[in-house]
């Protein structure tokens, strides 16, 4: 017989505590229940995680397959689809081929047109421009023509007894152009002895104007041409001396007390030379204002012509005045004999009218008792009281009468 298990019996020893065997093995059975229960529990969970994992997969299994078929029935579909829409490109394809080659056509056929028309119009251009360059020709020929002319004006102009004849001729016509022949007078001779270029007959007052052409041209081109200020300066003097001796030479000879107006114009043929001097010579044409001779050009010589027309056309209206103050005395009385007239034609009417309405009146009464008349007639075989009342009324119109 084996001897028994000591279970008090020490067995391990951590500090001051001592295990006994009894208390090992005790702890020992603990720790192989807690080991199996962990193992248990393990095994539970395992289990259900794996049937969740099971559930899991099976649920994507179906999801997936599900996805599958949808994706299945979309490519059935998109294959449909491609096949339609490939059946519609081949038809667009078509028909834009057809539109395609039409508009080919139409545009051949119209590139074809436009040629022809171009070159039509090309054609006429060129004929046009043919006949342009014809007329060009022409005028280059008037322009050469015009260019010798302008050279015979500058050798007339550098002569100055020339120079004055054309000056001259310039204020002739523009006189003549303006004024009827009984207001002015050409080379005129006056009193003392001066013979004035242009005389306008005006009446007192201002009485005639005496105009002198004048043409400082030399001095006019010495300055234009001068190259530095002191020539400038120089050249300036000369010119406004020249202007200056011209309008004295003008209010000596050409103002004559008792024969000619207080004041005479000055005519330079230039425009340039004139707006020279109005420019950049104001004290030169004071002077000329001081001495009541007035500086004109072409432009305002015209303007200055039309003035004198319309003084001309005033004073001859007023030579007219009493002549027309008689005519219109004459035309008054006239007219106040009319309306005596008039008024006894309207009496007579009067009275004629009031004759016609009057033998309208009887006209009316005659027409009535025709008819009166003419009513007992239609009555033989009317009733006596018929007959009574025509009579009556027959009796009624005599009583009228």
């Amino acid at each position: 017989m084996e001897p028994a298990l000591d279970l008090s019996q020490p067995v391990v020893a951590l500090g001051d505590t001592v295990f006994t065997l009894g208390q090992m093995l005790a702890a020992g059975g603990v720790l192989l229940a807690l080991i199996v229960l962990w193992i248990v529990i393990s095994a539970r969970r395992n289990g259900r995680h794996r049937a969740e994992m099971l559930e899991e997969s099976r649920q994507r299994t179906a999801e997936a397959e599900a996805r599958m078929a949808e994706i299945l029935k979309t490519q059935t579909e998109m294959h449909g689809r491609m096949a339609s829409m490939a059946e519609i490109f081949g038809t667009r394809q078509q028909e834009l081929n057809q539109a395609i080659h039409q508009r080919f056509d139409s545009m051949t056929s119209r590139i074809g047109q436009s040629m022809s028309e171009q070159q039509k119009s090309t054609h006429e251009n060129l004929s046009r421009l043919q006949e342009r360059l014809a007329v060009i020709d022409a005028a280059q020929k008037n322009i050469t023509d015009l260019s010798a002319q302008v050279v015979q004006l500058q050798d007339i102009l550098t002569n100055r007894q020339a120079r004055g004849i054309f000056g001259e001729v310039q204020l002739q016509d523009l006189v003549q152009a303006a004024l009827p022949p009984s207001a002015y007078g050409f080379q005129v001779t006056l009193g003392n002895g001066k013979r004035a270029d242009c005389i306008l007959k005006l009446p007192n007052p201002p009485g005639s104007i005496a105009i002198d052409a004048k043409f400082p041209l030399e001095s006019y081109h010495a300055l234009r041409n001068a190259q530095d200020d002191m020539a400038k300066q120089q050249y300036s003097r000369a010119f406004a001396a020249d202007v200056l001796k011209h309008v004295r030479d003008i209010a000596d000879r050409y103002i004559v007390p008792g024969e000619t107006a207080e004041s005479a114009l000055m005519f330079i043929p230039s425009e340039a030379v004139y707006a020279e001097l109005h420019a950049n010579f104001p004290d030169t044409v004071e002077k000329s204002w001081r001495a009541r001779v007035w500086i004109v050009s072409p432009t305002t010589l015209m303007a200055t012509l039309n003035t004198v027309r319309a003084v001309l056309k005033d004073a001859t209206m007023r030579e007219q005045a009493g002549v027309i103050q008689t005519e219109v005395h004459h035309m008054l009385e006239d007219v106040a004999r009319l309306d005596d007239r008039v008024g006894a034609l309207q009496k007579h009417f009067g009275q004629a009218e009031e004759d016609l309405r009057k033998i309208r009146i009887s006209t009316d009464k005659v027409t009535k008792r025709g008819e009166k008349i003419e009513e007992i007639e239609l009555g033989e075989g009317a009733t006596p009281e018929e007959i009574s009342s025509g009579a009556e009324i027959h009796r009624l119109g005599s009583g009228q009468s």
